[in-house]
């Protein structure tokens, strides 16, 4: 499979409140994302994960590491580079309210990554963005209204439009169901489904729902407190979870039926304070299976049958 985004060792981190120490918050991250693949980053609130998403996209610059994309090195780009670079890589926010601009109509919010890039002529780009509304889903009466006329799961199909306007090769989804009722994620979970095989697409889909990840994604990334945990096939991964900490993040899915609920795993205590991460593996406070070279020794990644576990009890 052909590597379409490869970041390699990705580290941030921030200056500490107290101005006298650091926070790292992604710590010797590497990942890869196949041409038409999905991978999907879990773990809990703090962990990383949007600061990853935002490396990615050059939003925020990485303290140290590589990041290729189509084998050339995006963080080498000067602005016009990566300006032009954006183009094969879009990102899809969490709050499609927030990500919208309030004072402009639907078909100039889709029509403004065309113009800014000098796609066509002004005809071509009206044409453009009907052809985008009937993709997502939009009737043609959208383009003339505002995003506050429009309801949360219409207001991320605008967002999806918008994002997919310069046909890239690869989005990232920030969270891009969170703030949607059950019923409206299915609808664009199946939109995104339906555009990433008609346009070729590659995904990174951020979420903390590990059921949603597991319904979308190839590999799965688990992230806790900035670094790798564990990484796999997506069955694999939340079926026959290695790592502790992913054991209890699947523990917590709800499951309809009643005979097959699984026993919870409570964990103690709360994150540490990622200013002052614990030494050895930053999970040991809280891990039930914990023994003495964790609290000590950083864990690397390991093999296990079928995935790789950053746990020394592999």
């Amino acid at each position: 499979m052909t590597a379409v985004l490869e970041a390699r060792h990705l580290s941030k981190t921030f200056p500490a409140r107290d101005g006298k120490g650091v926070v790292r918050a992604v710590n010797d991250v590497s990942i890869t994302v196949g041409e038409g693949e999905t991978l999907g980053i879990v773990g809990e609130s703090g962990c990383g994960k949007s600061t990853l998403a935002r490396m990615l996209l050059r939003l925020i610059e990485p303290t140290s590491g590589e990041i290729l994309f189509l084998g050339e090195d995006l963080l080498a780009l000067g602005p016009s580079g990566m300006r032009a670079r954006r183009r094969d890589i879009q990102i899809v926010f969490q709050d499609p309210y927030a990500s919208l601009d309030p004072r402009m109509s639907v078909a100039q919010i889709i029509a403004e990554p065309l113009d800014i890039h000098g796609i066509g002529s002004r005809a071509e780009r009206r044409e453009k963005v009907r052809a985008l509304l009937d993709l997502v889903g939009l009737d043609q009466g959208a383009g003339g209204r505002y995003p506050h006329e429009f309801s949360g799961g219409q207001r991320q199909r605008i967002g999806i439009a918008r994002a997919i306007a310069l046909e890239p090769k690869l989005l990232v989804l920030d969270e891009p169901v969170s703030a949607l009722d059950v019923s409206i994620q299915a609808q664009i979970i199946n939109l995104l489904d339906d555009l990433k095989g008609r346009m070729n697409l590659s995904y990174v889909f951020i979420s903390h729902d590990l059921s949603v990840v597991q319904h979308v994604s190839d590999r799965v990334l688990v992230m806790y407190l900035g670094r790798v945990v564990e990484l796999g096939p997506a069955q694999q991964v939340l079926e026959a979870p290695l790592h502790p900490y992913t054991q209890a993040l699947v523990s917590a899915v709800p499951e309809i039926d009643p005979q097959q609920r699984k026993a919870r795993i409570i964990l103690p205590g709360d994150p540490p304070n990622p200013e002052h991460i614990p030494p050895g593996c930053a999970f040991h406070p809280r891990c039930p299976k914990a023994i003495g070279i964790c609290k000590t020794d950083m864990p690397v990644a390991r093999n296990g049958e079928t995935h790789s576990a950053a746990c020394h009890l592999l």
